[in-house]
């Protein structure tokens, strides 16, 4: 892919990635769990991992949206949880997408669960508090569930791109 091609789509997924993640603040949370959210912005991110040719490249969308979104609202606390789970889920499905056949539902199910339990992890030592890690079993449930569903619009919408 040419540089220029590829500046471009890394700007655009990183541009809707972060419409994503401001989006996502206005609906209201289907979970009674503090903090949990639907992660729409890992759509872009399970995107950017299939059709960006290097996982470097995924990996600027992703750090490109977390302090962009820091910047316009986070602050530093969000941004430490961000890193943390973003990090973690990034990790975890690129490994998973270069050397599995997993689907990219049950890729991004093992990313939520992670990006959770990174989280978790952050906040425990944040608050210099191992109670916190009594929620693991609840969050990483809340990860798995939420983490399929962005499997499952990440796999629809590849279908119906062209890239």
């Amino acid at each position: 892919m040419r540089p220029l091609r590829l500046t471009v789509r890394i700007a655009l997924l990183t541009a809707l990635s972060l419409i994503l993640f401001l989006l996502e603040g206005f609906l209201p949370l289907p979970f009674p769990v503090p903090g949990a959210k639907l992660g729409l912005a890992a759509i872009v991110t399970l995107i950017a991992l299939r059709i960006l040719p290097r996982t470097r490249d995924a990996a600027a969308v992703l750090l490109l949206r977390i302090f962009l979104s820091a910047f316009l609202g986070g602050g530093f606390a969000p941004l430490l949880y961000s890193m943390a789970g973003g990090l973690a889920s990034f990790a975890a499905m690129a490994l998973l997408l270069r050397r599995t056949q997993l689907s990219l539902v049950g890729i991004s199910a093992v990313g939520g669960l992670l990006h959770n339990m990174a989280q978790l992890l952050v906040a425990a030592a944040v608050m210099e508090s191992s109670a916190l890690l009594l929620y693991a079993p609840l969050l990483g449930v809340v990860g798995i569930l939420t983490g399929t569903g962005i499997g499952i619009l990440a796999q629809s919408t590849m279908k119906k791109i062209k890239y």
